[in-house]
């Protein structure tokens, strides 16, 4: 009796163990789902119609088309294969368990802010809470030089900084959890922070606004949020959740993306976060109210199409936004708009070519098969000028440019040339040791 009653007791304790160690799984997997989120993987690693994170998705970069990988835990296609150690090379070095480089498309150096409990658990989530797709995703294949992904090896000696985030002791959790959170896991300086001609984030310029080709990521530094757009932390948190935030502010492109598949779907509280850290002091601007919208008066220099952008606003934009842009039946206003305020107009053209499409709620129609270069740089002048008050303008150029992808990068020609300088020198040298090798036989 004695015997049997320490076998039912061994026998509960290993199934509690059990259930604990499973309990342990599932809530390491949940984490590592909720990481994945707001590290917006979806975003890239997922073609729209196809099965999650089996790749595929196109990538336009100034270099050519970057084409994600399949991260699904399918041995064949995918990253089955991977070891944990494997794992967290390419996601916080950008090394791929073959060795070969991956591209800083893939925002690892910002993932590399990630701590080693942080990388278990999406490792633990992709691995046993994905379904595997045995189907390769296309390759890419970008024209030479870039095609060498070893040269990918001295980008990182220059520009990666792999070391995990450190909090600063000087801020509250709160501000320390928002900067892990914007340095680290959601990227924002990705798009928002400029960069040089390698390609590399220009660290002393961060979250100072980009263009990404096409959309422009404005400027999110504390003082121009502060004292431009009159940002509150509570606009802030309401937009990341939203699209749109009570001083006008609604997404559109990349941002819109980006809120639809991760922001929205963050705790609320990592959303505070992020609004303490990119705003850690709230001045008085915060309790500005949107003015009443007034005309300019300016002189009587007429437009380069007098009229044109008007008529084009009130036959395609007036029925929604109203004739003097005060938005019409809950869509948005265009008066004191925050687009209006920006130091480009590429992201009102953006929008009236491609539309505005939130997963939740109405859209905006693209009128890039109705409307000319001319005439979208008309409406746009309109808008930005007579509705917005702003100084700044748009040409047809720059729009015909916009709608074609945005200019190419200069790093192609450069690196080509290099090369040819590079292979110049080679062969000048072997010829020079030659005749030298000549001459000291004809000795």
């Amino acid at each position: 009796m004695a015997n049997s009653w320490k076998v039912l007791c061994i026998a509960g304790a290993l199934a509690v163990t059990g259930f604990q160690v499973k309990a342990a799984d599932e809530a390491l997997i949940k984490r590592g789902e909720y990481l994945a989120i707001a590290g917006d993987c979806g975003a890239c690693h997922t073609r729209e119609g196809k099965a999650p994170f089996s790749g595929g998705f196109a990538i336009k970069s100034p270099l050519g088309t970057i084409f994600s990988t399949n991260i699904t835990p399918s041995q064949k296609a995918g990253i089955g294969h991977y070891s944990e150690q494997q794992f967290a090379a390419a996601l916080r070095k950008g090394v791929r368990a073959d060795g070969s480089r991956l591209y800083p498309a893939m925002p690892y150096t910002a993932y590399a802010r990630l701590s080693d409990d942080d990388v278990a658990a999406l490792y633990a989530y992709f691995m046993h809470g994905v379904k595997p797709v045995d189907v390769a995703a296309e390759k890419t294949s970008l024209p030479f030089p870039f095609n060498l992904r070893f040269s990918m090896a001295a980008w990182n000696l220059l520009f990666l900084d792999d070391k995990p985030f450190q909090p600063d002791a000087n801020q509250s959790a709160e501000w320390n959890r928002g900067a892990w959170l914007v340095q680290g896991l959601t990227h924002c300086g990705t798009c928002h922070t400029p960069r040089n001609f390698l390609m590399a984030e220009q660290q002393d310029k961060s979250l100072e606004g980009a263009s990404l080709g096409t959309w422009y990521a404005p400027d999110i530094t504390a003082a121009t949020l502060r004292d431009k757009g009159h940002w509150t932390r509570e606009m802030l948190a309401n937009y990341l959740a939203t699209g749109r935030a009570s001083n006008g502010a609604t997404a559109g492109g990349p941002m819109l993306e980006a809120i639809d598949k991760s922001f929205s779907r963050m705790k609320p509280e990592d959303l505070r976060a992020i609004a303490v850290y990119l705003l850690p002091q709230e001045s008085a601007a915060a309790a500005v109210q949107r003015v009443r919208w007034t005309p300019v008066q300016g002189d009587d220099t007429p437009l380069a199409q007098p009229g044109e952008g008007e008529k084009l606003y009130r036959s395609n934009c007036a029925s929604c936004h109203n004739l003097a842009g005060q938005g019409l039946n809950g869509l948005p206003a265009l008066q004191n708009h925050p687009l209006l305020s920006k130091p480009n107009a590429d992201n009102v053209v953006m929008a009236i070519l491609d539309g505005v499409w939130p997963k939740n709620g109405q859209g905006m129609i693209g009128f890039a098969s109705t409307l000319t270069d001319s005439q979208i740089a008309a409406v746009t002048n309109y808008v930005m000028q007579d509705i917005g008050s702003s100084q700044v303008q748009i040409s047809e150029a720059r729009v015909k440019t916009l709608r074609n992808g945005g200019e190419a990068s200069p790093l192609m020609l450069m690196a080509r040339i290099g090369m040819a300088v590079g292979a110049a020198v080679f062969v000048l040298l072997a010829i020079y040791l030659w005749r030298r090798k000549r001459r000291h036989s004809a000795k």
